[in-house]
């Protein structure tokens, strides 16, 4: 990991700012969605990319009951149910 050497301070909700340094680099925009991850004693910020609810994969994903779901996990589940072989 590698320090930018920027430091801010959480406002009374808890709030930082992100420098538009970061935002660029990370290639976020104004009301991008962010996950945030906690390693021990770091938080770590990642912009938003949707994922299989199964597998994690990011590719050929398509809404289901408001979930993402791969086209992959789902010619598995067909597999499983025996709709297909």
């Amino acid at each position: 990991m590698k320090s930018t050497g920027i430091v801010r301070r959480l406002d009374e909700l808890g709030r930082i700012t992100l420098p538009i340094e970061l935002r660029r680099t990370m290639g976020a925009t104004e009301r991008d969605p962010l996950e945030i991850y906690v390693d021990e004693n770091k938080i770590i910020l990642q912009k938003y990319e949707p994922s299989d609810i199964f597998t994690g994969e990011k590719e050929d994903l398509y809404d289901f009951y408001d979930k993402k779901v791969s086209k992959k996990s789902i010619i598995e589940l067909a597999k499983m149910a025996g709709v297909i072989e």
